[in-house]
This record gives C-alpha cells, structure tokens and sequence, in this order.
C-alpha cells in the first residue's frame, strides 16, 4: 500500500500536456488527495466526537459549529494544536476563521440566516460562476452561437446538477434571467446593421414599429438588452429553440430524482 501511495505521489502532473514533476504535495484535484486525508484527519474526526462538538468535513475542510465567537476561538486555537502536535500538520489560518455559518463556505455552499437552517449558494460561488459565463459570452470571442451555447450547456450542466442540493431556487432564476441577457448582447452584436437587426426582430415577431424602435437604439449593448423590445423577441422560448439549457429547469430536475 505504501509503495502504491509513493507511485501516486511520484507519477507527476499534465500541465498543457506536458507531464510535469511533483517534488511535494498531492496532485490537486486526484483521487489520493481526498484518500490520505480521510486516512489521516479520522484521528480528527474521533477527537471532536470526543469533545462533543458538532462538525463537518470533506477531505481536508472542515467547520466546527459551537454557541459563540468566545467558543470559537477557544475551539480553534485547541484545534489548531491538535493538528499541529498530534497530526504534525499545518492549519492554513488564510483560510481559517471564527464566523457565522452564513459568512462562511463550504464546498461552495453557504447558510442562511435565521431559525430554519436552509442551504444556499456562497456568494463567492455565484461570483466563480458569473465569472465563467463572463469568459462565454464575451462580445470578442469569435465564434457562432450554436458553438457557444454548446459551451455554456457543457459547462453548466454539471455545475447546477452538484449545486442542486442548495434550497434556494431564485438563485438560478436570476442566473437564468441574466445569462439570457449575456447571450442577448452577444447576438446584437453578431447582427451588427440596423437593418439587420430590423429584419430579425420582425422575423421574431415584433410589429414594425417595435422592430424599428430596437434596431435605430444607441444605447450601448448591455443597456439594449434589457428593453422590452429585445427581451420580448429573444425571449426564453427563443434560447429554448436554440437548444440553451435552463439552469432552473435542470435545479428542480435534479431534485426531483433524489
């Protein structure tokens, strides 16, 4: 088993094809990492079933729930310790804090506050994602929309299948209203003519004075896609049609198979 694990640890990483070598540490993201944690961090676990402190850990994360920032402190410092002594490992206080759950995450979840314990996605997981989707649907990133929405559907797909456990179902309502408004500006943009843009939105439906009111606007790209005209003729059926995945269609989905 040993030998095993030191093979694990000396077979390097592929970095843009080309492996590389590890001279410390677990390739992040593989499969031993999580492992040698769980072997390592059950003393851990046995020791706050010992303390009677409620907790939770992943792998190497872990958050430990206590009555107040006093006990929290007291908890972290003696923890801390423990690891330090006992385990001969480092508590990487960057990350570490004594908080409220809902300031705080973990594995990308958040908590919100109040007397019903509800689970919602962190703010900085909504950030990563709005991120991603930024680098999608970049005005400058030359490609056709079917190529793009692709993209998005692949990227996406598992992304709302392991967020599905948050209890917060608006969060992807808006992620949904604001990823159509994205895609909105990039179609503008690729229409690039009024008259262009003119002839589609009557193609899409909209009466002839409507169509004219959005095609001559010269408001910029962003302000444009959130006027009557050009959510109504690229509306949700319309990205539906193009084959774009519904975050929240995929979220109640999800749910409703466990």
């Amino acid at each position: 088993m040993l030998r095993l694990i030191r093979r694990y640890l000396e077979s390097g990483v592929l970095i843009n094809g080309v492996v590389m070598a590890t001279e410390e540490g677990t390739p992040q993201g593989g499969p031993l990492s999580p492992l040698l944690a769980n072997i390592l961090l059950d003393d851990l676990d046995k020791e706050l079933e010992r303390r009677g402190h409620r907790f939770v850990r992943y792998a190497d994360n872990c958050n430990i729930y206590v009555q107040s920032r006093r006990a929290g402190e007291r908890v972290k410092e003696s923890i801390a310790a423990f690891l330090k002594e006992r385990l001969r490992l480092t508590v990487n206080e960057a990350k570490s804090a004594v908080d409220r759950p809902w300031r705080r995450k973990f594995l990308g979840f958040s908590l919100l506050p109040g007397q019903t314990v509800r689970i919602r996605l962190a703010p900085q997981t909504l950030e990563r994602v709005k991120d991603r989707i930024r680098q999608l649907t970049s005005r400058t990133r030359s490609q056709s929309m079917e190529e793009r929405i692709r993209a998005i559907n692949s990227c996406l797909g598992g992304w709302v299948t392991y967020f599905a456990l948050a209890e917060t179902p608006t969060s992807f309502q808006e992620l949904d209203k604001w990823l159509r408004r994205r895609l909105r500006m990039c179609l503008w943009k690729q229409w690039k003519r009024a008259y262009t843009r003119f002839r589609n939105l009557r193609s899409l439906g909209l009466p002839e004075w409507e169509a004219w009111e959005g095609a001559g606007s010269r408001k910029g790209y962003w302000r444009l896609t959130g006027s009557p005209p050009l959510q109504k003729a690229l509306n949700i059926a319309y990205w539906a049609a193009q084959g774009l995945l519904r975050l929240s269609e995929r979220y109640h989905a999800v749910r409703q198979a466990w």
